[in-house]
């Protein structure tokens, strides 16, 4: 099953501002300030426009794990690119401050990013089984419609032989119509009392 480009779209945009708001909330507590606002847009579109190429299907834990490592170590180095830099002078030396990736921050973010990969994974597992399930009712539904008010969805051909009186087919047949029906007992077996 291929997901519709609307579909592809809602779940690209949740991925996007999920992987925003946790990289620059990240960024933020790290840092002491917030990633500029342009920033954080342009990281939504980037990571929004990727989401979408890639979202065509159901995604694994693994997959979606990949796609989240990758996106938040994309955000951290736009963010940092886009941070203001303090130049700090001392002793006629200019002294930059950057936030350095020191191993508990990079276990902070792996936390954080694996966290929400299985959220999302959840999240992405529910979405496809309603899919599913509305791929299987809807037509059961629209059968049963037409048969209710005796509408057919396939217009008139012109010229076209129709027979004088179409009998109509009760409703249990158009929804079971692919039922099978096993009643009775086994055959071959010989019930005495």
């Amino acid at each position: 099953m291929s997901a519709s480009p609307a579909v592809r779209s809602l779940r690209a945009a949740v991925f996007a501002v999920l992987c925003v708001l946790l990289a620059a909330g990240g960024h933020g507590l790290a840092t002491g300030q917030a990633p500029p606002l342009r920033a954080d847009a342009v990281g939504v579109l980037a990571v929004f426009i990727a989401a979408c190429l890639l979202g065509g299907r159901e995604r694994s834990l693994l997959g979606i794990g990949g796609g989240m490592l990758a996106a938040q170590a994309g955000l951290h180095f736009g963010f940092e690119a886009a941070r203001p830099r303090m130049t700090m002078t001392m002793h006629g030396a200019h002294m930059t401050h950057t936030h350095a990736m020191t191993p508990h921050a990079t276990a902070a973010h792996l936390a954080a990013a694996l966290l929400v990969t299985w959220w999302l994974r959840r999240g992405e597992a529910a979405l496809w089984t309603l899919l599913r399930w509305a791929g299987t009712l809807v037509p059961g539904l629209v059968a049963w419609w037409r048969v209710r008010t005796g509408t057919s969805s396939a217009p008139a051909r012109r010229g076209a032989v129709r027979p004088a009186s179409v009998p109509a087919r009760p409703l249990r047949q158009v929804l079971l119509r692919h039922a099978v029906s096993r009643r009775g007992p086994p055959a071959g077996l010989a019930y005495t009392p």
